[in-house]
């Protein structure tokens, strides 16, 4: 059965334990890097990693998604979000539809009428 993990700092996914997700305590960007290394050859299916940690090796998760598996999603920390997570999503959207469609949403700074 494939599994899921979580990579952060202590504080942010140690109550994903309790849901049976694997946690890896990362205190560095050379622990992310190793951690994300051994996570792409483990069973994973989807390795969530606080935005904090993930934006601290941008050359790593690049590489890694290039791969099928795993599917590496950044999540806001308990720091607080840094809008990473979205600005992916938003990415990978644009790029399997051909448009933004989170951009429809905003407003487009005309008046009502």
């Amino acid at each position: 059965m494939p599994k899921v993990a979580i990579i952060g700092d202590r504080d942010s996914i140690m109550g994903f334990a309790a849901l049976g997700v694997q946690t890896l305590e990362t205190r560095s960007p050379e622990e992310t890097r190793r951690l994300l290394r051994a996570a792409s050859t483990d069973d994973l299916a989807v390795v969530f990693i606080t935005e904090q940690a993930a934006e601290a090796v941008p050359d790593t998760l690049a590489a890694l998604r290039l791969q099928r598996l795993p599917a590496i999603l950044p999540i806001p920390s308990i720091a607080g979000r840094t809008g990473l997570g979205m600005t992916d999503v938003r990415e990978t959207v644009r790029k399997a539809v051909g448009v933004d469609l989170f951009a429809l949403d905003e407003p487009s700074g005309r008046d009502k009428e």
